[in-house]
C-alpha cells in the first residue's frame, strides 16, 4: 500500500491492503448558490417503475484524455443521466477499467464498440475498478468478467450493501412518506409507480480500501474513500498526472443525493460533506467524472457544492425557528433544482429523501432533534 501524499485521511480510515472479496435550482435561491440539478441515486425510472430511455440526444464520442486513458460513453435505460463515462486505462498487460455501466445489451454493445474504436476488445480487459456499487456503475461488471476474465474490485461498504435495494421498497416507502408527513394524494401518487427491478449483483474478486494503491502497470493511482453518495464511495488519484477520477461524488453542474439514513449510516449527508473537504488542495490538473464531462476547476467546484448544501441546511434551520417541523413542510423552503411546487414523481421522493438527510446532519451536529409520530416532528434544539 502506498498513500498519496496529497490527500488528507479521513477520520476512519479503512484496513489498507486490498483482500480477496467475500461476502437543484435552475435560477439561484439564496443559499444555494452551485445548486444547478439533481442526480438522484436511480435517476427517473417511466411508468410502472419499468425503465425507460427518453428522445437522447447523440452521446458523445469516445475521447482521448490523455495519451493511455480514454473515456468511453455508455448508454443508460434511464432518462436521467443518460450514460454512464466508462474510463479506460491502457496498460501493457491489456487495459483497465474504471466503472462499467448498467447491465443491459444497449449499453455493453457501447462499451465493445468504443473499446474498438481504441484498438481494444472486451476479452482484452485485466481488472474493473468500481467507484461505487450503484447499478450504472456496477451493472456491467460482471458480463466484462465473463468475457474477459478480468477481476472486480469494490470498497468493503459497498460490497456489504450489495445485498439492499438502491431506492426504498414499496413498505419502506410508505413509512417514510408517512414519518414526512407527504399528503395521502400525493403520497399515493409516489407509490403507484412501483420500484425500477434490478438484478442482484454479485459480489466482487477483490476489496478495495481508503489508500490503496491500486496494481494498474503504468499508472499511479490510489485509492480516496469518499463515503456519502454511498457508504464505500470511491475516488481514484491519479498522482503522477494529477487526475481525479471523481465518480459520482463530484460532478461538473450536478448535486448528487445520498441515502437515507439508517442504524448503519446514521449521517450520510456529514459523510458527504467530509468527503468533499478531504479533496480540497488536491490540485487536480483534470477531474475525471462518471457522468456529465470531464472539467477542471475542482477547487471552485468543491466550494460551489458545499454552499449549496449549507445554504439548503440554512433554509432548513430558519424554517424549524419559524416553526415548521415536519419534513414535507421543511422540503418546500429548500432551494431545489426547481420550486418544490413544479417538482413531481420521483423528484418529489427525492426532495422528501434528501431533506431527511439534511435534518439528520442537524441532528448528529446537536443543531436539531426529532420526536417520532406520524408524522415526524423536528425541533431546533435550545440550550
Amino acid at each position: 500500500m502506498t498513500t498519496t501524499p496529497e490527500a488528507a485521511t479521513p477520520a476512519t480510515a479503512m484496513p489498507a491492503t486490498a483482500t480477496p472479496g467475500t461476502a437543484m435550482p435552475t435560477t439561484a435561491t439564496p443559499g444555494t448558490a452551485g445548486c444547478e440539478s439533481g442526480k438522484t441515486s436511480i435517476t427517473q425510472p417511466g411508468a410502472g417503475g419499468t425503465a425507460v430511455p427518453a428522445q437522447r440526444r447523440p452521446l458523445p464520442p469516445v475521447e482521448q484524455i490523455r495519451p493511455g486513458l480514454w473515456s468511453v460513453p455508455v448508454p443508460l435505460p434511464v432518462r436521467r443521466p443518460p450514460y454512464t463515462l466508462v474510463y479506460v486505462f491502457e496498460t501493457p498487460v491489456g487495459p483497465y477499467l474504471v466503472d462499467a455501466g448498467w447491465d443491459h445489451d444497449e449499453g455493453y454493445e457501447a462499451l465493445v464498440a468504443g473499446l474498438a474504436t481504441i484498438g481494444l476488445s472486451i476479452a482484452d480487459v485485466r481488472g474493473i475498478l468500481l467507484t461505487h456499487g450503484h447499478p450504472d456503475h456496477l451493472g456491467l461488471a460482471h458480463r466484462i468478467r465473463s468475457a474477459s476474465g478480468a477481476w472486480i474490485a469494490l470498497h468493503p461498504l459497498d460490497a456489504a450493501a450489495l445485498h439492499r435495494p438502491q431506492l426504498p421498497r414499496p413498505r419502506e416507502l410508505t413509512a417514510l412518506l408517512a414519518a414526512a408527513g407527504v399528503p395521502d394524494d400525493v403520497a399515493s401518487g409516489l407509490l403507484a409507480g412501483g420500484p425500477l427491478v434490478i438484478a442482484r449483483p454479485r459480489p466482487p474478486d477483490l476489496l478495495i480500501s481508503d489508500s490503496d494503491r491500486l496494481d494498474v502497470p503504468g499508472w499511479s493511482l490510489h485509492a480516496l474513500w469518499t463515503p456519502g453518495h454511498s457508504p464505500g464511495h470511491l475516488c481514484f488519484w491519479e498522482s503522477e498526472h494529477r487526475l481525479l477520477l471523481s465518480g459520482d461524488h463530484v460532478l461538473p453542474s450536478t448535486v448528487v443525493t445520498t441515502p437515507l439514513p439508517d442504524q448503519t449510516v446514521p449521517d450520510p449527508f456529514g459523510d458527504y460533506l467530509r468527503s468533499l473537504a478531504r479533496l480540497r488542495g488536491l490540485a487536480a490538473t483534470q477531474v475525471l467524472p462518471a457522468h456529465e464531462r470531464p472539467f477542471t476547476g475542482l477547487e471552485a467546484r468543491l466550494l460551489a457544492l458545499e454552499a449549496c448544501h449549507r445554504g439548503r441546511m440554512t433554509q432548513l434551520v430558519d424554517g424549524l425557528r419559524a416553526g415548521v417541523n415536519t419534513v414535507w413542510e421543511l422540503a418546500a423552503l429548500v432551494g431545489w433544482h426547481r420550486p418544490f411546487a413544479d417538482l413531481s414523481g420521483r423528484a418529489v421522493q427525492i426532495a422528501v429523501q434528501d431533506t431527511v438527510s439534511y435534518l439528520a446532519a442537524l441532528v448528529a451536529t446537536g443543531v436539531a432533534r426529532v420526536e417520532r409520530g406520524t408524522p415526524d416532528r423536528w425541533r431546533l434544539v435550545t440550550l
